[in-house]
């Protein structure tokens, strides 16, 4: 390290250079633990890193705290003292479309990501929604308790939610809120699938007489997207399949706008399942694609707050 002036380096770049040279580093609640070959760790470096510790600790931390956890709970905003968002994704299982609304509610307020199993290459799709909040519920149980926290969805996955805070709440947790973010009600997807199913059989039809564009066979398949196509079809059929029960709390249901009231997707079914319902809506503009984006994501997030 005697190339280096103590404290001239960004700590990135520190660690960079002590990678390079096999130390390693790690957190140890207010220590920093550090192992070395023999003959690299002399006077200079030792003194190095105790002077620049709090440095080092600080950049470290929120490492070590991904790394501890558990592979559903994806932190999209890790750090705050208010009680914890966990949000559960759409039918293709990206927990990044909260990105945006955890950004907007600030550095105080935690808020996560819960990714279903099937997408780390190593797992299956769950068939059943009560198998899907049990996997999350137990995670977050193991990780925070009791609670309270916040349970939130979009679309496909205000059924895991609902069907997630009532396991949590079953199981003595502290569900102080559960937030449908233009949830449809499961009957929808059964309509869904009716209309799918005639799709699928028109272009098959199409295909025969040559009118439908031809798919490039000659391309090989891309496997992040083959598991995220296959993780999308069990979450549809197992939402599909779903038939909500009753919880106990408090229920908030936010439409991207008022024309969603009277639509195929019956969101105000939910409110037979709860008798604590509240419902808020975007303007007219809004749509469920860019409800949790752009210039919409500070308005939801008064809504979730509220």
């Amino acid at each position: 390290m005697s190339r280096v002036a103590p404290g001239t380096q960004s700590v990135e770049v520190l660690l960079a250079e002590l990678r390079s040279r096999d130390v390693q580093l790690r957190v140890d609640g207010d220590r920093l633990r550090c192992n070395a070959p023999a003959g690299v760790l002399s006077a200079e470096l030792r003194t190095l890193l105790q002077e620049r510790k709090s440095e080092i600790l600080e950049w470290l931390r929120p490492a070590e705290a991904v790394a501890r956890q558990p592979c559903a709970i994806v932190p999209l905003q890790p750090h705050g003292t208010g009680i914890p968002v966990f949000g559960v994704p759409g039918h293709n299982g990206d927990v990044f479309c909260y990105q945006h609304l955890a950004k907007v509610l600030g550095s105080n307020q935690p808020f996560y990501g819960l990714q279903p199993p099937g997408l780390d290459g190593k797992t299956k799709p769950m068939t059943r929604v009560e198998n899907i909040a049990e996997y999350f519920a137990n995670q977050i149980r193991d990780s925070y308790a009791s609670g309270p926290y916040v349970i939130a969805a979009y679309c496909a996955g205000g059924s895991i939610a609902f069907e997630l805070a009532r396991l949590l709440q079953q199981g003595g947790g502290n569900v102080s809120l559960l937030t449908l973010f233009g949830c449809p009600y499961p009957t929808f997807y059964k309509l869904l699938a009716a209309r799918l199913w005639a799709k699928r059989m028109l272009m098959n039809v199409l295909r025969l007489v040559n009118v439908a564009p031809k798919s490039r066979l000659d391309e090989p398949p891309d496997p992040v997207t083959e598991m995220r196509a296959k993780l999308e079809r069990v979450t549809v059929t197992a939402v599909r399949r779903y038939t909500p029960g009753q919880f106990s709390g408090r229920m908030c249901l936010i439409l991207p706008n008022r024309q969603w009231l009277n639509s195929a997707c019956t969101p105000l079914a939910w409110r037979a399942h709860c008798d604590h319902v509240e419902e808020h809506f975007g303007p007219d503009d809004c749509d469920l694609n860019q409800m949790l984006r752009g210039s919409y994501a500070p308005l939801m997030a008064e809504f979730l707050n509220k």
